[in-house]
């Protein structure tokens, strides 16, 4: 794979990237927000992706952790034409751009977006029928409570679906490495992110890669 600059980077080098202003482990301010608002484009194509794994069914409730720039749940809206959307970042930056993304459907009452955080999400045990995450498991304070804490959250018979453009495993670009090295990113490799699954009490574990890519897809399932 071609040298990979962090989402929403600026190709000038003698610029500093939106993404360094924007701070991408919690997007803050006018920066966090144009990053926010790249990001709903550069996401695109991996969480279209990874989306094919699951089969929304009328009636599902679903929870995106991590909704950042609103994108993933004004898609998945228009396919749950009955159903219930919420998305939680425990940025204010994030929320505030998700609930302008999604004003017609906040408006409607299909969707609700809220500050909170992984560590502590604000839902009975289970809530949702589908939780996915889209790039930012990166940033979990702690990967293996946070999972428990997701399965919690999830109905019997529910999946939980993390989306990431990167994971660990060799032939990462030097520019990756650094990038994983200065954002403090944490990226297992395909054998771990099973492991934690696993070790966090999913009972059915699925882990896809995308060929020419460095894509995954970490399907856990109650």
């Amino acid at each position: 794979m071609a040298s990979k600059l962090p989402e929403g980077t600026l190709q000038n080098p003698g610029e500093q990237s939106i993404t360094e202003l924007g701070n991408p482990r919690k997007p803050e301010g006018e920066f966090g927000a144009a990053m926010l608002r790249r990001m709903n484009e550069t996401h695109y194509a991996v969480t279209t992706w990874a989306l094919g794994f699951w089969e929304l069914r009328e009636g599902d409730s679903v929870l995106d952790i991590g909704c950042g720039g609103g994108l993933t749940l004004k898609r998945l809206a228009r396919e749950l034409t009955r159903g219930k959307l919420v998305g939680i970042d425990y940025s204010e930056t994030s929320v505030k751009e998700s609930r302008a993304q999604n004003r017609e459907e906040i408006a409607a009452g299909k969707t609700e977006i809220l500050l909170g955080s992984v560590e502590k999400l604000p839902f009975p045990a289970g809530t949702f029928s589908k939780i996915l995450t889209v790039e930012s498991f990166y940033f979990w304070p702690s990967p293996a409570e946070n999972l428990r804490e997701v399965l919690r959250a999830l109905k019997p018979g529910g999946t939980f679906l993390l989306v990431a453009d990167i994971y660990q495993k060799p032939g990462l670009s030097a520019h990756t490495l650094d990038n994983i090295r200065r954002y403090e990113l944490f990226n297992p490799t395909p054998a771990e992110f099973e492991t934690l699954f696993r070790e966090a009490g999913f009972p059915k574990v699925g882990v896809h890669t995308n060929p020419g890519t460095d894509w995954i897809c970490v399907e856990g399932g109650k």
